[in-house]
């Protein structure tokens, strides 16, 4: 007599895989062939085909009508809605096979909506909320939310907003703190009167830092992204001087999103603090003041690693010595 099955399988289903963890369960008609690899406590709905080079990580939930092909790769809590697709091959023909199938990735804790469209190659950042019906054509960074066709981002998951009125606060306010550890938010010097307006940026006054190095973004299609990424040691000062953008900023515990509208404000982003710059007008020229010149070695362009430099490690406990 065979030992139990660790895991669950309705009596409808095909498992041919010995590599199904303890506590997932595999419902009504699912399929899955015999090189898949899936983890515990995933949830496996009816009518699903997981193909032989696919891995899924713990705590899955893959919905009703879903296919996943050879190179599909979904990590720990992962979440796909009915009848989403997934692709693997950027030009398949009929009968004819690539020697390796294009990877796929939906990063830890990210959501796929129903029937959304995730085109090959593509990598679906930590936390990311794919709408439903979205077509995803390019990598979605960690956190954001995408939707349309194709799918541009909308926000920015956990992030609180501030009101616009902010953006353009009168220099008497003084800086904001932002919810983000370090962010200040601060009002710049702005003069006007029959000549036109004057928005002035003192070092110190406004600027908490010496700049030794400015440069202008602009021109960017408003479904682009720029930024994304944070620094070691460089402090940066962020002002619109024309149109307006947003700015995701990022500590690695809470997010908050701040509109920039003209010159009169700008945002100080100190060092270990994500930042992602979005939703430019056509007219958007942003301006950054940097606290040091060029170093590509002061970049953290990958977000895990800026979760591992951020998060406070957990204290190990040491045993006492003295006996009781």
């Amino acid at each position: 007599m065979s030992a139990p099955k660790a895991y669950f399988k309705h009596p409808a289903a095909i498992v041919e895989s010995a590599r199904v963890g303890k506590r997932t369960r595999v419902w009504a008609f699912a399929h899955v062939l015999p090189g898949a690899v899936i983890g515990a406590d995933c949830n496996i709905c009816d009518h699903v085909f997981v193909e032989n080079d696919v891995r899924i990580g713990d705590r899955v939930t893959v919905k009703c009508g879903v296919q996943l092909w050879d190179g599909v790769s979904l990590e720990d809590d992962v979440f796909v809605g009915p009848n989403a697709t997934f692709t693997n091959d950027p030009f398949p023909r009929s009968r004819r096979h690539p020697r390796e199938y294009t990877r796929t990735l939906v990063r830890a804790g990210a959501s796929v909506g129903a029937n959304a469209t995730v085109l090959p190659g593509v990598t679906v950042g930590r936390g990311a909320m794919v709408a439903a019906g979205a077509v995803v054509t390019h990598d979605v960074p960690a956190n954001a939310i995408v939707a349309g066709n194709p799918a541009a981002i909308r926000g920015y998951v956990g992030s609180t907003r501030r009101p616009r009125s902010v953006a353009k606060a009168p220099a008497a306010e003084g800086p904001r703190k932002s919810v983000v550890r370090g962010v200040e938010v601060r009002p710049l010097g702005v003069f006007a009167d029959l000549r036109g307006h004057l928005a002035v940026a003192e070092r110190g006054r406004h600027v908490p830092f010496e700049p030794r190095r400015t440069f202008f973004v602009y021109g960017v299609p408003s479904r682009e992204v720029r930024g994304e990424h944070a620094h070691k040691t460089l402090h940066q000062f962020l002002v619109c001087v024309n149109g307006e953008c947003s700015v995701l900023v990022d500590d690695g515990t809470r997010r908050e999103e701040i509109l920039l509208r003209g010159p009169q404000t700008g945002i100080y982003v100190p060092p270990r603090v994500w930042a992602v710059q979005y939703k430019f007008s056509p007219d958007a020229i942003l301006a950054v003041l940097a606290s040091a010149p060029y170093d590509e070695a002061d970049y953290i362009r990958d977000y895990d690693t800026f979760l591992r430099l951020v998060k406070p490690k957990p204290r190990r406990h040491r045993r006492s010595s003295r006996r009781p």
